[in-house]
């Protein structure tokens, strides 16, 4: 992903990490824990299910094995939410509000209509599931993403994550 990532070497750093990112939300947006803590369930579902990928492509690719991506091109969160992301380039470079507009309009209503396809992935389904709900981001600006992408999530995916959300232990279970 980035070389600027930092890894949580213990429960403590990790929750001092999710306790920054609580307190800028809390600066956004939101307006308590009932706005930001499903807001935060999702960008570090998309953070979590990045890595994920990456590492089950690798293996896939040490094998010889084909793996169906569960999102393309720009939906990625290595695309719009890395830093170095191309599609995240081209909306810092582009029009004030492109980032929260591309979001609201173009990743959300992408992530809800997975399961839609005919072909879809029980991660796909999960995904939609998931997205459900959700119809916009309460996080006000781009720069707001910085610190969800130079965290890695290693740690948070089997400690943070599985506590916040069944459905995020329903993905883990069914598909990692």
């Amino acid at each position: 992903m980035t070389n600027n990532v930092r890894t949580f070497n213990n429960q403590q750093s990790l929750n001092s990490a999710i306790k920054s990112i609580c307190d800028i939300m809390r600066r956004s947006n939101c307006a308590g824990a009932l706005q930001y803590v499903p807001e935060l369930t999702w960008i570090l579902f998309l953070r979590i299910l990045d890595e994920q990928e990456a590492k089950d492509s690798e293996r896939a690719e040490a094998v010889g094995a084909e793996l169906m991506q569960s999102l393309e091109v720009p939906y990625r969160w290595q695309d719009w939410a890395a830093p170095g992301g191309p599609k995240r380039k081209e909306l810092a470079g582009g029009t004030l509000g492109a980032f929260k507009g591309f979001v609201d309009g173009e990743l959300i209503p992408h992530l809800k209509k997975l399961k839609e396809r005919p072909n879809a992935s029980a991660r796909q389904k999960v995904i939609s599931e998931i997205f459900s709900g959700i119809d916009r981001t309460r996080i006000d600006t781009e720069r707001n993403f910085w610190i969800f992408s130079t965290r890695s999530t290693k740690s948070a995916a089997k400690t943070w994550i599985p506590r916040t959300s069944s459905l995020c232990r329903r993905f883990t279970k069914a598909c990692c």
